[in-house]
């Protein structure tokens, strides 16, 4: 990067982005500075050590990663590969993870045994993907995980101030102040690492700002002098960027409402989308490209009367199939569903909803629970296998091409139904697949959509203009600016290209 952005120097440059919190922002912030780089020409690519999250992406060459990196990956306009994301921890029952490392489950943990001695084995594996990466791009941004400011979690961490230390990664600290305490955060943050940690921290990036940020101003010189730290950026507050969410809904998960286009309906009515929260939930951001059409209300719900006045029922994926399976009846909802569908009113599971709308589920892997019923409104044996199945398929349905992507240990073996669809089957108005990601072709959504108006007696009309993948690039385009217009671009590439600035001030009292 000598010479500027986009020329062929210098390779290898880095950056960190550290949270004062979960959910602070890193991500976005993250896809933001991709997103800005690659737009100056700069060969870039994102990279997290190390992933907790229940919603995961298929790479082409088979790999299970984060959806936040395969997002990121698509700000950087890259292909998401298994180097961005070495290790993922997908959380299951009895406070265990599965460990899926380099894209391959390798067995679960519980938190004590990952933190107690596995953690550290990985840190030379995840430094060697970033290496990776380093050599065949300009920069590298990589996320940190929570807090780095984890007293408790220091002496494991490989996914924040411990990658940061083995790469010699300067650390950028996003704190949101939409929760409020944020020069607290910043400081604390910073007088919580030791003197070794603190040398990698060269500054501050305010997320969510709501106002006059002149009024800010005083707060951040006087946090500059406390710390010796300047801040990066004020990235003011943006309704709908709809961004693939990484550790899970962050919302309440009864009566949250997913953002949407605001829009009118295309036709004389809306179309009410209804998601039942199962414990584990995962993927749900299948449901972005229904929230994206204009018209379409997506809710997520958790009793069986909000199922009253929907005109579709999404049952999402799961890491606990058998268990959501039990919440369901518990709560009323499987009684629900199955009226639906008696009704003719439709449902549609997908992965391990999917699996919970068949007839019968034998798990030993999962749950471990052994031979249980499933709702019985569609044909199909479901065998939970010790391998995962993990694809990226293409096919046609209602007419339309789609694409797709598997992650199930649940085998399907279907044995009737009125219409084969997408490797799984319809019967009546109650559809079935394990692909995620369907609804994001826009052929296929739109005629799935016409299908389920239809069978629900709604004058909804689908638009035929909507483009899923256009209004992603205009969201991903939208972080870019943010960072471009908002933030300290100049003091953002000295980081990446000449690495951790000298004498950055100890802040008092550092680790204990």
């Amino acid at each position: 990067m000598n010479g500027g952005p986009g020329t062929s120097g210098k390779l290898g440059g880095g950056l960190l982005v550290a949270g004062t919190t979960s959910d602070a922002g890193k991500s976005v912030v993250t896809a933001g500075i991709c997103r800005w780089l690659v737009r100056q020409g700069v060969r870039v690519a994102p990279f997290k050590a190390q992933n907790m999250s229940l919603n995961s992406f298929v790479t082409r060459e088979g790999a299970e990663i984060g959806r936040a990196q395969a997002m990121q990956a698509a700000a950087a306009r890259v292909e998401p590969t298994a180097l961005m994301n070495p290790v993922l921890l997908k959380p299951g029952g009895d406070r265990t993870s599965q460990v899926v490392l380099l894209g391959k489950p390798v067995g679960e943990l519980s938190a004590r045994g990952y933190h107690a001695g596995r953690q550290e084995q990985l840190l030379g594996t995840v430094t060697d993907c970033l290496a990776e990466l380093r050599r065949t791009h300009d920069a590298v941004i990589c996320e940190g995980a929570g807090s780095p400011a984890e007293i408790n979690l220091r002496r494991t961490d490989i996914v924040n101030m411990g990658i940061a230390r083995a790469a010699r990664l300067p650390v950028v600290v996003v704190g949101d102040i939409d929760r409020g305490g944020v020069f607290a955060s910043f400081f604390g943050t910073t007088a919580l690492l030791s003197k070794e940690d603190q040398a990698l921290v060269a500054g501050y990036l305010v997320n969510k700002f709501r106002g006059d940020v002149t009024l800010l101003e005083p707060g951040l010189d006087m946090l500059r002098t406390l710390t010796g730290r300047p801040t990066l950026g004020v990235l003011p507050y943006r309704h709908g960027l709809g961004i693939d969410e990484e550790d899970g809904l962050a919302v309440s998960l009864r009566g949250a409402v997913r953002e949407s286009v605001v829009a009118p309906p295309h036709g004389a009515d809306v179309l009410r989308v209804a998601v039942c929260a199962v414990p584990l939930m995962s993927n749900f951001t299948d449901v972005d490209a229904l929230a994206a059409e204009p018209g379409v209300v997506v809710r997520f719900v958790d009793r069986a009367e909000e199922l009253a006045d929907a005109d579709l029922v999404v049952l999402p994926g799961t890491r606990g199939t058998v268990r959501a399976l039990t919440w369901l009846r518990e709560r009323g909802l499987a009684d629900a569903l199955a009226r639906r569908a008696a009704e003719g009113r439709p449902v549609l599971g997908i992965c391990g909803g999917f699996q919970i709308l068949g007839e019968h589920i034998d798990d030993e892997v999962e749950s471990k629970a052994g031979a249980v019923a499933g709702l019985g409104l569609l044909p199909v044996r479901v065998r939970f296998a010790a391998d995962k199945t993990l694809a990226r398929p293409v096919g046609e349905a209602l007419g339309e091409p789609v694409e797709g992507y598997e992650i199930h240990h649940g085998v399907a073996e279907v044995t009737g139904g009125d219409e084969e669809f997408l490797d799984g089957c319809r019967v009546g108005s109650v559809w079935g697949t394990h692909w995620h990601g369907s609804l994001e072709s826009d052929g296929f959504r739109r005629a799935f959509l016409r299908r389920v108006a239809a069978d629900a007696g709604r004058a909804f009309v689908p638009a035929p203009d909507t483009r899923f993948g256009t209004l992603r690039e205009e969201q991903l385009d939208l972080l870019g600016d943010l960072v471009e217009e908002h933030a300290d671009t100049a003091a953002l590439l000295r980081l990446i290209e000449e690495g951790v600035p000298e004498g950055l001030p100890f802040v008092p009292p550092g680790a204990p």
